[in-house]
C-alpha cells in the first residue's frame, strides 16, 4: 500500500508514486525528495554550468554549480543538524515554526540552483530581457522562479503533470523569494527577485499553506537556512577559485582597504554620486558598500561592526591568505583549507533564530558580527571580480549566443513547413506551457495565450542547456560545425 501521511509537510499531490524499494526499505519522504533530485538531470548538467568563471579558462580546480549546491548542502545540514538538537529558546522556536529538519535543508540545497541558465549570472539577465522583450512575457525570466518551475513542472520521476512529486517541506524550502515578480517591495532581494511565475503560483501557495506561523512573503525556518548557507558558501568558495586562479591582487585590495581607513572622515561627507563617478579611487567602493547597507538594511547595519569586518577581512585575506600567492604546492592547499574551514565553522556559530525578524531578514540568520563580514567578503567578488573588463568582454560575447539561441529557436517554430523536425525536448516544454497558460487563463484571445507559452517554452529549453551545450547549439543553427553528431547530443 502506498505510505500515507497526515503531516502536511510530508504531503504529496500523488503519494503513490513513491518508490517501491524506499517504502520497504522505510525511508522517510524527505530523503526520497533527495535522491529523487541528486538523479534529476537538471542536478547532472549543473556540473557543466559556470559559477562565476569558466573551468575552461581556469582549471578544473574551480567551482561550478554542482560543487557550489553540494558544498552548501553540507553546510546547511550542519546548520540544521545543531538547531534541531538545541533544546533551548532558539530550537524551540524554530521547531514551533515549522522545524528544522537535517534532510529537507540538504534536499533544498541540492535544488536550489537548478533554475540557474548557462552562463551563469549573466544567462539570467539575457534571458530575463528576451523573454520580455521578444516574447512579451512580462515576468520575464528569473532563475529562483525557474528552479521551483522545474521541481514542480518541467523535471519528471515517473509520471506527468507532478513534476518530480516533492514533499511540501522541500518545495517550501526552495522558496527563498516567496512571491511574484513586482511583488517585493523592500522585502529580501527587492522587486527584482521572485520565486514562482503566475503558471506555477498555485503550487507555490499549496506547499507553503503547510507552514501556518510562517508569514506570507517571509520564508519557512529551513529555507532560511538554505538561504544562509547559500551566503556563507558563496562569500568563501567564490574567494577559493580566484585565489586559486590567481585574479586577487593583494596589493590593489590592500590599496581600496586602507584608502577607506584613512580617508574615512572625509569620505563620510562626500555625498553618494560623487563617490560613484569616482569610485576606482581606493576607498570609494567600500564606502558606497556601506552606503548600501546602511540604506537597504538599516535595520542590522552598524557602523562599528562594518570596521571591524573590514578590518578582520584586511588581516585575514588580504594580509594573511593573499600574502602567499597560490602555487598548487601542498603547502598552499593546506592554507587554503584551513582558512576556509575557521570561517565556515565560525559563521556557522553565528547563526540566529527569531522569531519575528525583520523583513529583509529571514527566522534563521547570522548575528550581527557575522553579517558584516560575509558583506564585505561579497565586495572583494563584486568590486575586483565581476567588474574586470576583461570577464565583461567575455561575458558579452556570451550574451549573443543566448540571443542568437532564442531568435534561432523562435524562427524555427515559427516555420510551419519544418517546426515538426524542431527538438523534440524543445516541442514538449512548449505544449506544457500551452498547458498551463490556457488553466491560467487572463487576458487576450487563445492564440495570445499560446504565443505566450511557445515563449516561455523556448526560454525554459535554452535554460536548461549546458554551457557547452549552447555553444554548440549556436554553431549548429548557424551551420558552422563539422562535428555534427558529437555537437547534436542531448537535442
Amino acid at each position: 500500500m502506498p505510505q500515507t501521511t497526515d503531516d502536511p509537510r510530508e504531503a504529496r499531490r500523488a503519494p503513490e508514486t513513491l518508490d517501491v524499494f524506499q517504502q520497504t526499505e522505510g525511508h522517510p519522504q524527505f530523503r526520497v525528495d533527495v535522491e529523487r533530485l541528486r538523479f534529476s538531470p537538471y542536478y547532472s548538467r549543473l556540473s557543466a554550468v559556470t559559477q562565476v568563471i569558466s573551468q575552461t579558462g581556469a582549471g578544473l580546480a574551480v567551482h561550478n554549480r554542482l560543487t557550489h549546491s553540494i558544498k552548501v548542502a553540507a553546510v546547511a545540514r550542519a546548520i540544521a543538524t545543531h538547531l534541531s538538537a538545541r533544546d533551548d529558546e532558539a530550537g524551540r522556536t524554530a521547531a514551533e515554526l515549522g522545524g528544522a529538519h537535517p534532510v529537507v535543508v540538504q534536499a533544498a540545497a541540492a535544488a536550489h540552483d537548478l533554475g540557474h541558465p548557462p552562463f551563469g549570472h549573466l544567462g539570467e539577465q539575457t534571458l530575463d530581457r528576451l523573454a520580455r522583450s521578444r516574447f512579451g512575457l512580462s515576468e520575464g525570466f528569473e532563475g529562483n522562479a525557474q528552479t521551483f518551475r522545474i521541481i514542480t513542472r518541467l523535471d519528471e520521476h515517473d509520471r506527468p503533470g507532478v513534476g518530480l512529486n516533492l514533499t511540501a517541506a522541500v518545495r517550501a524550502a526552495v522558496l527563498k523569494y516567496p512571491w511574484l515578480r513586482g511583488e517585493g517591495g523592500p522585502r529580501r532581494g527587492g522587486a527584482g527577485k521572485f520565486n514562482f511565475y503566475a503558471i506555477d503560483e498555485e503550487d507555490a501557495r499549496e506547499a507553503l499553506s503547510a507552514y501556518p506561523l510562517i508569514e506570507r512573503g517571509q520564508q519557512t525556518v529551513e529555507c532560511s537556512i538554505m538561504d544562509l548557507s547559500d551566503d556563507i558558501a558563496y562569500s568563501l568558495h567564490d574567494l577559493d577559485d580566484f585565489y586559486r586562479a590567481g585574479l586577487l591582487n593583494a596589493v590593489t585590495l590592500s590599496a581600496e582597504f586602507r584608502g577607506w581607513h584613512r580617508d574615512l572622515a572625509r569620505l563620510r561627507t562626500v555625498d553618494a554620486a560623487a563617490l560613484r563617478a569616482d569610485a576606482r579611487t581606493p576607498g570609494h567602493s567600500l564606502e558606497l558598500l556601506w552606503r548600501r547597507l546602511q540604506e537597504k538594511d538599516a535595520w542590522i547595519a552598524d557602523p562599528d561592526a562594518f570596521s571591524e569586518a573590514v578590518v578582520r577581512v584586511k588581516a585575514e585575506i588580504i594580509d594573511g591568505l593573499l600574502s602567499e600567492p597560490f602555487d598548487g604546492s601542498l603547502a598552499t592547499e593546506r592554507a587554503l583549507a584551513r582558512f576556509t574551514t575557521e570561517w565556515i565553522a565560525r559563521l556557522q556559530s553565528s547563526v540566529e533564530v527569531h522569531r519575528h525578524p525583520d523583513i529583509r531578514s529571514g527566522h534563521v540568520s547570522l548575528d550581527r558580527r557575522a553579517w558584516h563580514e560575509v558583506a564585505v567578503l561579497k565586495f572583494l567578488h563584486e568590486r575586483f571580480i565581476l567588474e574586470r573588463p576583461d570577464l565583461t568582454v567575455y561575458q558579452r560575447g556570451q550574451a549573443t549566443v543566448l540571443e542568437r539561441l532564442v531568435d534561432g529557436f523562435a524562427a524555427w517554430l515559427d516555420d510551419p513547413a519544418d517546426a515538426r523536425r524542431a527538438p523534440r525536448r524543445l516541442i514538449d516544454l512548449v505544449e506544457l506551457a500551452q498547458d498551463d497558460h490556457r488553466r491560467l487563463g487572463g487576458p487576450g484571445t487563445a492564440a495570445d495565450r499560446d504565443r505566450l507559452a511557445r515563449g516561455r517554452g523556448i526560454i525554459d529549453y535554452v535554460a536548461s542547456l549546458t554551457d557547452a551545450q549552447a555553444g554548440s547549439l549556436d554553431a549548429l543553427l548557424a551551420g558552422q560545425t563539422e562535428r555534427l553528431w558529437e555537437a547534436g547530443q542531448g537535442l
